[in-house]
């Protein structure tokens, strides 16, 4: 990522735009040229006037547009991929946290599973040059 410069018209789509990395991420496409689609459900699970402040920044760059959607709902997805048409994907949206998955096991399938799997058929009914996933640091283990 030394060179982000953009110097045509394609559409970034990055998803979990609200969240830490997706909202860093998108700030630095935006800054190096790059029109940059952001999805994110802004849930509750982290302070949604934080997500809301992060996501008003990226909307005074003309070059941002924004979804609030769910990507375990499949028509959210596919509506998203027909109307954006984006040549890179970053798929950055997840319900993070493993202590809130023990006694909330369905938000994480939703999201997770559900959500993933709906992001991999969207890029295969609409093929992208790039598609980025970004798995938890949980995942790894001590």
């Amino acid at each position: 990522m030394n060179d982000l410069a953009q110097t045509d018209e394609k559409t970034v789509l990055v998803t979990g735009a609200a969240g830490f990395i997706g909202y860093h991420l998108s700030r630095r496409l935006l800054e190096s040229g790059w029109r940059v689609t952001g999805i994110d459900s802004c849930n509750s699970y982290y302070d949604p006037s934080l997500k809301r402040s992060r996501l008003k920044e990226l909307s005074a760059y003309g070059n941002f547009s924004f979804r609030e959607g769910d990507l375990s709902e499949p028509d959210v997805v596919e509506t998203l991929f027909q109307e954006t048409r984006p040549e890179i994907v970053v798929h950055l949206a997840a319900q993070a946290g493993v202590r809130y998955s023990i006694d909330n096991p369905r938000a994480y399938i939703e999201s997770n599973i559900v959500g993933f799997f709906n992001m991999l058929e969207a890029v295969r009914q609409h093929p992208v040059r790039h598609f980025l996933y970004a798995s938890s640091s949980s995942v790894y283990g001590n």
